[in-house]
């Protein structure tokens, strides 16, 4: 049987990107990845990308390749807290930016990178484990594969559903995002073009799972009200455009990113709230960071080389660290019904959004600059 340079394990955007970016490098890389359903037009999910990924999507030549209504720029954030006054501004204006990220339909941009990839001469499919000097594990925890390599996982879960839909508003969203933190939930809404240009949104609410139950399985007329409710109509009326789902919210890390002949990436590696919209970024950055250290590497070495990946491992222990630490304290945060803690936090906005250094210093770090 042929050995590979490179098992890519994933199905996701993060293992597709991976294969993508290490076939185009000249590597001999199989792709283990479960075909994309023929028919995905209930998906809602939307990813948030910074400008890291997007340089990184443009060089794997698959950006371009997205429609327009599949990538909407943002140009604008306002935060909300949980009482008056308390709200904080980003703009990519007062950055010197284009745009702060831009929302991008997730089932979009897993049709065009399979698209790309069925021009990869470097690629191959495999529908089973194959030998491989490196295997690269981008799924997630779930699915055990990292423990056949003694991989333990610390785990937070928040007890929360993140509930996804896509909506309409009856006001132009004007490429500004919103996000309310609302004791103990939290609410953002991602200006997009799909199913209306100029109008819509993509939805990710982060419920305690009892209302989040609740708002799953109640009609749309009460959805809707629950959305005015949380919202205030600053968006416009917001009405129901897609498919309710949810997924299950945790805190995870993997103790060790890789080992002789194997390396974690994406979800295998680490997960996040979402409340920044940071997931799929970190698991980009982490393949950008891979293929760098191996295309950097000593010819002598092997790309399976231990201390070889444990470059890797220290280019994005502190990224990914600092990321959960970030978006965990930000829920525990506000998710707190302690007054002193509730009055800290919302001047907290109030604060930065004053201190113009403080700021730019956080869009930047958004941006992934």
């Amino acid at each position: 049987m042929e050995k590979f340079d490179v098992l890519v394990r994933g199905s996701g955007c993060v293992g597709r990107s991976l294969a993508l970016a290490l076939g185009a490098r000249g590597y001999r890389v199989a792709l283990l990845a479960r075909p994309l359903a023929p028919n995905r037009s209930g998906d809602v999910r939307a990813y948030a990308l910074n400008a890291a990924s997007v340089a990184l999507l443009t060089r794997l030549r698959v950006w371009e390749g997205l429609a327009e209504d599949a990538r909407t720029p943002v140009h604008d954030m306002r935060i909300h807290g949980d009482r008056a006054g308390a709200e904080l501004h980003f703009s990519a204006w007062e950055q010197g930016a284009g745009e702060l990220c831009h929302i991008v339909d997730a089932a979009a941009l897993e049709d065009q990178l399979d698209a790309a990839l069925r021009f990869a001469p470097h690629v191959h499919r495999v529908t089973e484990p194959v030998p491989a000097t490196l295997q690269a594990l981008c799924e997630g925890r779930d699915t055990g594969a990292a423990e056949e390599f003694g991989v333990r996982y610390e785990r937070h879960d928040y007890g929360h559903l993140g509930v996804a839909t896509r909506l309409t508003s009856s006001q132009p969203h004007q490429n500004q995002a919103w996000q309310w933190f609302r004791s103990p939930d939290v609410l953002g809404l991602l200006p997009f073009d799909r199913p209306e240009p100029g109008n819509s949104y993509g939805m990710v609410w982060s419920l305690p799972r009892e209302r989040a139950q609740q708002l799953l399985s109640c009609g749309k007329s009460e959805f809707e009200s629950a959305l005015l409710e949380a919202t205030g109509g600053v968006a416009g009326t917001l009405s129901l455009a897609g498919e309710r789902q949810a997924w299950p919210l945790q805190l995870c890390r993997a103790d060790t990113l890789c080992g002789p002949g194997w390396v974690l990436l994406g979800d295998a590696a680490h997960l996040v709230h979402p409340l920044a919209g940071q997931g799929l970024n970190l698991g980009l950055a982490d393949v950008e960071a891979l293929v760098d250290v191996i295309t950097a590497r000593e010819s002598w070495r092997t790309l399976g080389d231990e201390k070889l990946l444990r470059r890797y491992e220290r280019a994005r222990i502190a990224p990914t660290w600092a990321m959960g630490e970030l978006t965990d304290g930000l829920l525990r945060g506000f998710a707190s019904q302690v007054p002193v803690i509730a009055r800290l936090r919302n001047e907290g906005l109030r604060l930065v959004d004053r201190a113009g250094p403080l700021k730019k210093w956080l869009t930047a770090r958004a941006l992934g600059q």
